[in-house]
This record gives C-alpha cells, structure tokens and sequence, in this order.
C-alpha cells in the first residue's frame, strides 16, 4: 500500500486505505503508529471491510506543528477525512485518546458514524488540572525533551504489554523510534500528553452512536479498567453499548491478545454496519 493524504489547512494527514465495504476507521494511540494495527486490518478486510488506517497530527507520516493537538483537533481531521472519502457512515476503532477525538467527532456529526468502537479508551481528565499541569513540568517535559526521548517512549510502551507482545514487536518499536526522533514528532507528543481530554468528556452524552468498550484487566493507565469502562458506557448517549474485559491484557489488547479481541470487533461490526459476507464465507 502507498500511504494517502488528506490536505487540510494546517497540515497533511497521512493514511493507508485497503479492502472493500463499509468504512471503519482506526485511530492509533497517543505516540504511536497507524501500523499498530497491522494484525487487526488483514482479519477486518477479509471480513468484508473496507479499513483505513489513519496517523493523527503529529504522528506517523502526518506533518507536525499544528495549532491543537487535542481530541478537537484529531476529531476535527477524523470528520474532515469521513467526509473526503464519501463512504459512510463509518465505524471508527480508537485507542487511547484516540477514543476521544471519536467520541468528539461522533458527537459533533452523527450521521457520519455508525458505531464506535473505543479501545483503553482515556476520555475524561483523570485528576484535577493542576496536578496533571504539575505532572507535566515536573515528568513529561524533561524525560521527553532530550535526544532520549524517543527511547524512553518507546521503553514505556513495552510496559503496556503485559501478559504478551507482538511476534514483530522489537522491529515495530525501532521504527517508532525512527519517527518519533524526526523533526518536530517529540514536540508534538510532549503537547499531546499535556492536553486536556475535557471536550470528549463534555461530549460523551451527545454521542449516540452504538459503542464498544474493550478494556484489559492489566492496563496501568487506569486504577480499575473494567469500572472506567462501565462509567463510559453508562454515559455515551444511545443505549446500545457493550463492554468487554480481556483478562491479563494491558493497554493494547488488540496487539496483545488478537485471538480474544479480533472476533469481539467482527462481531460487532457485524452487528451495526452487515457486510455481504458471512461467517462460512470468512471462514472459508
């Protein structure tokens, strides 16, 4: 695949397109690459899915020094680019704080999304704004600043994966790296940490689309993943949302423990958005 672009006013986001049927869109996490999700999308698109893959401003292959690194801002890019491809209503996948640009974005354009589905998804400002402001001068700005950086990331995000890793999972993190070590990346990600999440938070009432929530019982970002996962749901507008706990799965359960998280996402994109395809024909 040959990476797309989308032109926007501030910059370039890159994507990858591949398969045919409906739309469903994936958001990586905060520092990291749309090819985090290299073992979903082959499963997706033989299952009648038509799959891209995007990296968020500032990440990946997209241009860095945008005005707002914010879930406003990725779900301002994640609604312009569902309307440049003209192929919805789409199925948006976001981990991380990519969950909140699509909560934003399925908030602020709901007949573009049919269904949300939010992977670890950090939605709400887990402590008061001067603790984390606090937190950033103190941890984020240093450790983050100097041509160390992009290791100790990449160190951390070996930390998220605690029950297993990827087969390729040393060469995904040199690669990572390798971007995250080029002009402007580091910058970006340090703005991305430091943003609040206050708007998917206010957002998530209006939100209506069908969801699912899949967490895992080791993801350190949380103090209790399966109880932040029932307050989200209790709170996106609509009723029809499921949750799901994959026990010893940390921040990245469809990296980690693609045999348990891969046919919870077909069945629910089965669900909400049919394809031609059945199980016989997959299967086959």
């Amino acid at each position: 695949m040959s990476t797309q672009y989308l032109s926007l006013p501030d910059g370039q986001i890159a994507y990858d397109d591949t398969g045919s049927g409906p739309l469903v869109i994936c958001l990586p996490s905060i520092g990291d690459l749309r090819s985090e999700y290299r073992l979903l999308v082959p499963q997706l698109v033989a299952a009648g899915y038509r799959v891209v893959t995007v990296d968020p401003r500032g990440q990946g292959e997209s241009s860095v020094r945008w005005p707002d690194y914010s879930v406003v801002g990725e779900g301002a890019d994640l609604l312009a680019l569902t309307r440049a491809l003209d192929a919805g209503p789409a199925v948006v996948i976001g981990t991380s704080m990519a969950a909140g640009a699509a909560v934003w974005a399925a908030a602020e354009a709901p007949e573009q999304f049919s269904g949300l589905l939010l992977v670890s998804p950090i939605l709400r400002d887990m402590q008061p704004r001067w603790q984390s402001r606090l937190m950033y001068m103190l941890l984020f700005a240093p450790l983050f600043s100097g041509s160390w950086g992009a290791s100790l990331w990449a160190r951390y995000l070996t930390l998220l994966y605690p029950s297993a890793q990827p087969a390729d999972f040393n060469a995904y993190l040199r690669r990572l790296r390798a971007n995250l070590r080029e002009p402007g990346h580091m910058a970006a990600l340090r703005a991305m940490l430091y943003a609040s999440k206050r708007a998917s938070d206010e957002r998530l009432e209006q939100a209506t689309a069908p969801a699912l929530i899949v967490v895992g019982t080791k993801d350190m970002d949380f103090h209790d993943p399966a109880a932040e996962a029932r307050v989200i749901a209790s709170r996106l507008g609509g009723k029809d949302h499921q949750v799901e706990v994959i026990a010893g799965a940390g921040h990245y359960p469809h990296a980690e423990a693609p045999e348990r998280f891969t046919p919870l996402a077909i069945d629910f994109l089965r669900r909400i958005a049919p394809t031609h395809l059945g199980a016989r024909d997959v299967a086959g």
